[in-house]
């Protein structure tokens, strides 16, 4: 069944709100909209539950009832126990206090490998551990293509690598890594894996538990919710590593690695997600139970409408001299995060789109080492062009059109 873009769009106020009329939304990979489950969630808690949870009165037993909702049911789709799921103010707070607990655990001279493609959240925190004596090794992409070979990997690895931290795709490069294959890898050189997420998680909730990472990051903001980080972290590793929160919560694990405790209405707004993607897995015929499969259902009728909107795209770049497109030029395999390399700055061709009512963005998108790794100076950088499920054939044409008369 094809997605049903009405049905989607409807869930979603920004379609609705007079000063965004006419303006196609292009840069999705920074932030989401928000869909109307989550607002309607927010703003209950703030208006009826915004006290200190978990107390027996009515109002507090009720938001804390809301929050343990949104780990219970977005950690079931994800495929792993609910104290595996954890939330944080961002993917970048979350990553600096797992590499924090890492630094702690391990000894100098052992190893992890990071790679050049990824944003900086999941490298620079990683990166920083060289200053307590672990060695770093960097798994390098082509620099033509922007690819991460597996078999680089395979190098790098020996007794010494205990983690190894890469994308599930790059904010810039586009491609989707294998993850389980990468995984397997690390696996049976005896590292953990952390994978991030957040680049892909927009086009699907994937079940983290069968996809093998020890570690999967993503941000709820690209995914139609808060300003949260979620950070599945499974238990064999969780309950190893060393407690970054209070000495009374090491003892949680979801509360392990979230020093500073959770934001209340923003954790408990995150049900809103796991309603909306429920919402479209009934509307859509699914008759399934199991949330895992539910949510397959929903990530594969995102995936078939995305991808038929990045061939469209893809199509018109991939041929023209003055572009150069980073990633691979192929619709199947690669997320709807498209960043041209153009003969003038990325930021000033957005600017160029911006009276034919395109938002976009450009720069380097905090994946300079990827940029600089391909002969694309972070200063200059590229123009990002991003999408999601919610995007229309209209606004790819208003996308094509802009792309014609500016380029």
């Amino acid at each position: 069944m094809d997605l049903d873009l009405d049905f989607v769009r409807a869930q979603f106020p920004a379609f609705d709100v007079p000063e965004l009329a006419g303006q196609a939304f292009f840069e999705n990979a920074g932030g989401s909209y928000t869909c109307r489950p989550v607002i309607d969630r927010l703003t209950r808690f703030y208006t009826e539950r915004k006290v200190q949870p978990y107390a027996p009165y009515a109002a507090s037993r009720l938001g804390g009832a809301e929050m343990d909702e949104a780990r219970s049911r977005l950690s079931a789709i994800l495929g792993v126990d609910a104290d595996e799921l954890s939330f944080g103010p961002s993917t970048t707070q979350n990553t600096y206090v797992l590499a924090q607990a890492f630094g702690q655990m391990l000894d100098p001279g052992e190893a992890i490998v990071v790679t050049n493609q990824d944003h900086e959240a999941n490298t620079g925190p990683w990166r920083r551990l060289a200053e307590r004596g672990i060695e770093v090794r960097e798994w390098r992409v082509d620099p033509d293509t922007g690819h991460l070979d597996p078999e680089a990997l395979e190098d790098l690895l020996d007794e010494r690598v205990r983690l190894v931290c890469f994308p599930h795709c790059s904010n810039v490069v586009g491609e989707v890594n294998p993850v389980t294959e990468i995984t397997a890898l690390a696996h049976a050189a005896g590292a953990f894996v952390c994978v991030d997420g957040v680049s892909y998680a927009p086009h699907g909730l994937v079940d983290v538990g069968a996809l093998g990472p020890d570690i999967y990051l993503f941000s709820a903001y690209k995914t139609f919710g808060p300003h949260q980080g979620l950070m599945v972290i499974r238990r064999a590793l969780g309950e190893l590593l060393p407690n970054q929160g209070h000495h009374f919560n090491g003892d949680t694990l979801h509360k392990r690695f979230t020093p500073a405790g959770p934001d209340h209405a923003q954790v408990a707004a995150c049900a809103g997600i796991a309603d909306y993607i429920d919402a479209l897995h009934d509307h859509h015929g699914g008759t399934g139970t199991d949330p895992a499969a539910r949510g397959a259902v929903v990530h594969d009728l995102m995936r078939a409408h995305e991808t038929r909107l990045l061939t469209r795209l893809l199509d018109a770049v991939k041929d023209r001299n003055s572009v150069r497109l980073i990633g691979p030029a192929v619709a199947a395999g690669r997320a709807p995060t498209v960043a041209l390399a153009l003969n003038r700055p990325g930021e000033a061709v957005a600017a160029d789109l911006a009276p034919h009512g395109i938002m976009a963005g450009g720069g380097d998108f905090y994946a300079g080492r990827a940029l600089a790794a391909m002969g694309v100076t972070p200063d200059h950088g590229v123009l990002r062009l991003s999408f999601t499920h919610y995007t229309s054939d209209a606004e790819m044409d208003q996308l094509l059109g802009a792309l014609d008369a500016v380029l």
